[in-house]
């Protein structure tokens, strides 16, 4: 709602509704390397993360430090520099993730 001629209205703050994660073994997580758009260099993505954007950060950042790499986390993805899909696959697995390597 932008704007109303209504003196009487009352906004509705749907805003204060945070998007409600669902636990670790209830979600499927992807895990693929990627070479597309990224001139040649491979990256590990993670995809199928439901829940807030602030815990997909905060899982991002859990995985770049434990697999010593960089990367961000972009458009719902995790992306790691470098090929560590089973170090990532295993990570996951321990957070009781269910994970599932798409690929080659």
């Amino acid at each position: 709602m932008v704007y109303s001629t209504d003196p009487d209205y009352k906004f509705d703050a749907e805003q204060d509704a945070q998007e409600e994660t669902p636990a670790a073994h209830e979600q499927k997580l992807y895990v693929s390397l990627d070479r597309k758009r990224r001139k040649g260099k491979a990256v590990t993505l993670v995809e199928g993360f439901r829940g807030s954007s602030d815990e997909l950060k905060a899982l991002g950042k859990e995985l770049k430090v434990k697999c010593g790499a960089g990367g961000a986390v972009k458009d719902g993805e995790i992306i790691i520099q470098g090929d560590f899909r089973e170090r990532v696959t295993g990570l996951l697995k321990e957070k009781g993730y269910s994970v599932k390597q798409k690929g080659g």
